[in-house]
C-alpha cells in the first residue's frame, strides 16, 4: 500500500510532529518538511540527526534530500540524542535543524522535531507558518550546480560530551555517587554514561544498547514502568536511579530506597539552587504542582505557567528566566535554549557530589504532595468527544461531588481546576497520542484517590456510552 501525506489537519502537536509510520509519518512528509523548513528560514545550512528507531534512517535522509533539493547544505550529526541538534546549531551556526524522533512513543511511531537558528524549538507561530508552507508547497528546486551539499559530522558528539562534562565538573567532591542509568535502548545510551563517568561518578548502565524496538522497557520512563526495575538499583547499592526516554531529552529519577520522585519536585530542586544564586523567573508547564510553587515563592522568585511543550517560549517572553521546565524536561538558559535530559542528569550528579549526599537526602528540602499522573487511551476518532464530556464533568460536577471550593480555573492547556485547599486537577488532550491526560494533586492520599477515581469512573462510563472499542488507563498515583 502506498501512503500519501495529508496536509489538511494540524501536523504539529505538543512537541513536534509524531504519528504512526507510514500512515502519518513517512518519507514524503520528511522530504516536504526538509524543503519547507529550509525555505522558511532561508537556510544556507541545516543540522540533521535522529534517534535509534528502525524507521529513523529513511526519514532522516528524506529530510536531508528535501533540504538539499532547495539549496541548503546539510550537516548530518548521525545517530545522536536530541539535545545534540540544538547544541550543534549553536556550535556551528546552522540556520535551523531537524531531528527525527517520536520521543517516548512506541516503536511503531516516528516524527520530527524542528529547531530554529536560535537553537530553540519552534514557537506556536512558527509552527503555524511551517504548516502553511507545507500545504502550499511554495519552494522551488535549485539547479544542478546549486543544490545543497552533504557533510557527515560524527565528531560533534565527542565535542558535546567534552563540553558538557567540562561545564558541570564539580567544584568540590564530598561524595562519589553510585548511579544506575537506564537509557531505554535509546539514543543517549552512549552519551549520558560517559558524561557521568567524566564527572567522577561510579556508573552502572541498564538497557544501554541502542535498539529501535525498545526491547528492554517501554521508552516512556513512567513510575509504573520504572518501579519493577528498582530492585536492580537496590542490589547495586545505587544512590540514585536515572532513566531516559528514547531520545534523551527526558529524565526521570528514582530513589532506590523509596521509589519514583515526582518530576516537578526535581524541577523544584533545581529551582531551589538557581534562586539561591540569584533572583529571577521560573517558567513551568501547566501540570506542575505545589512543590515548585512553594519553593519559588519561598525564595522570592516569580513563577509563570505555560502549555506543555511550549516552556521555551517563556525564554522569549520573560527577560530574567533562570530555568524553564515541565515534568521530565529541563531548559537551563545558562547552558542553552533547549530541553536537555543529559544535562539534567549531569547537573543533579554535580549537586550530589558537591553537597556530599545521595538523592534521598537532597530531596528532603523539597515539599512533597501526593500526586497522580494518568493517561486514558480511547478510540482516536472519539477522543475529542470523550474529552469534552470528561472536561465538562471536571469543571461542573467534580467540585460539588468533592465539596470543594474553586479558587482558580486555568485554560492555558486543557482545563485545570485549583481548589482553595491547594488540591488541583488538570485534564488535557495529549498532543502526540490518542490519549486524555489526567494530572492531580492533594494534601492527602485518600483525597487524591477519591478525586481521581471519580474522574476515571466517569471517563469509563462515557466511553461505553460513546461506544469506544478501546479504553485503558496507564499511570500511577504517587503518595
Amino acid at each position: 500500500m502506498f501512503y500519501r501525506v495529508s496536509l489538511m489537519g494540524k501536523l504539529f502537536g505538543t512537541s513536534g510532529i509524531r504519528g504512526k509510520y507510514p500512515e502519518k509519518v513517512n518519507p514524503e512528509l520528511g522530504f516536504k518538511l526538509g524543503a519547507a523548513i529550509a525555505y522558511m528560514f532561508n537556510a544556507k545550512s541545516m543540522c540533521v540527526g535522529g534517534d535509534g528507531r528502525v524507521t529513523t534512517p529513511i526519514l532522516k535522509f528524506s529530510v536531508i534530500t528535501g533540504a538539499m533539493y532547495v539549496g541548503a547544505d546539510v550537516l548530518d550529526t548521525g545517530l545522536v540524542p536530541l539535545p545534540l541538534i540544538p547544541w550543534s546549531i549553536k556550535k556551528i551556526k546552522c540556520n535551523c535543524g531537524v531531528y527525527v524522533t517520536a520521543s517516548h512513543n512506541p516503536p511503531t511511531d516516528n516524527g520530527f522535531k524542528v529547531f530554529s537558528g536560535r537553537a530553540m524549538e519552534l514557537t506556536s507561530i512558527e509552527e503555524r507558518e511551517a504548516e502553511e508552507l507545507l500545504r502550499r508547497g511554495v519552494w522551488m528546486p535549485k539547479n544542478w550546480d546549486l543544490v545543497g551539499s552533504y557533510s557527515l559530522r560524527v565528531d560533534l558528539i565527542d565535542e558535546y560530551i567534552e563540553g558538557l562534562s567540562s561545564r558541570l565538573s564539580p567544584s568540590k567532591v564530598k561524595f562519589t555517587p553510585k548511579i544506575l542509568i537506564d537509557t531505554a535502548n535509546g539514543a543517549a545510551s552512549h552519551v549520558t554514561p560517559k558524561v557521568l563517568r567524566n564527572l567522577g561518578a561510579k556508573v552502572f548502565t541498564l538497557n544501554a544498547n541502542i535498539d529501535g524496538r525498545f526491547p528492554g522497557r517501554v521508552p516512556e520512563p513512567r513510575p509504573d514502568v520504572l518501579e519493577p526495575l528498582r530492585p536492580i538499583a537496590q542490589s547495586l547499592n545505587a544512590d540514585v536511579f536515572f532513566a531516559h526516554d528514547g531520545d534523551g531529552d527526558r529524565l526521570a529519577i528514582v530513589d532506590p530506597a523509596r521509589g519514583f520522585i515526582k518530576q516537578d519536585r526535581i524541577l523544584a530542586l533545581i529551582a531551589y539552587y538557581k534562586l539561591r544564586e540569584g533572583k529571577g523567573s521560573i517558567v513551568a508547564s501547566i501540570d506542575c504542582g505545589n512543590a515548585l510553587k512553594d519553593i519559588v515563592y519561598e525564595l522570592g522568585g516569580k513563577l509563570f505557567l505555560t502549555k506543555l511543550g511550549k516552556t521555551h517560549e517563556g525564554l522569549l517572553k520573560y527577560g530574567d528566566v533562570l530555568m524553564a521546565g515541565e515534568p521530565w524536561k529541563l531548559i537551563d538558559p545558562s547552558w542553552g535554549t533547549w530541553v536537555d535530559g543529559i544535562y539534567q542528569a549531569a547537573l543533579i550528579t554535580k549537586i550530589m557530589m558537591e553537597e556530599g549526599v545521595g538523592i534521598h537526602s537532597l530531596m528532603k528540602q523539597i515539599p512533597n504532595y501526593p500526586q497522580a499522573r494518568y493517561s486514558i487511551l480511547v478510540d482516536t476518532e472519539l477522543r475529542n468527544q470523550i474529552y469534552d464530556d470528561v472536561a465538562n464533568f471536571v469543571s461542573e460536577e467534580l467540585p460539588r461531588k468533592l465539596k470543594k471550593r474553586v479558587a482558580e480555573v486555568l485554560t492555558i492547556d486543557g482545563i485545570r481546576i485549583n481548589f482553595e485547599d491547594k488540591s488541583w486537577i488538570l485534564i488535557r488532550k495529549s498532543g502526540t497520542e490518542p490519549k486524555i491526560r489526567l494530572y492531580a494533586e492533594a494534601l492527602k492520599t485518600t483525597e487524591l484517590e477519591r478525586m481521581v477515581n471519580l474522574v476515571l469512573t466517569h471517563a469509563r462510563r462515557i466511553s461505553k456510552i460513546r461506544k469506544s472499542k478501546v479504553f485503558s488507563v496507564e499511570g500511577a498515583l504517587i503518595p
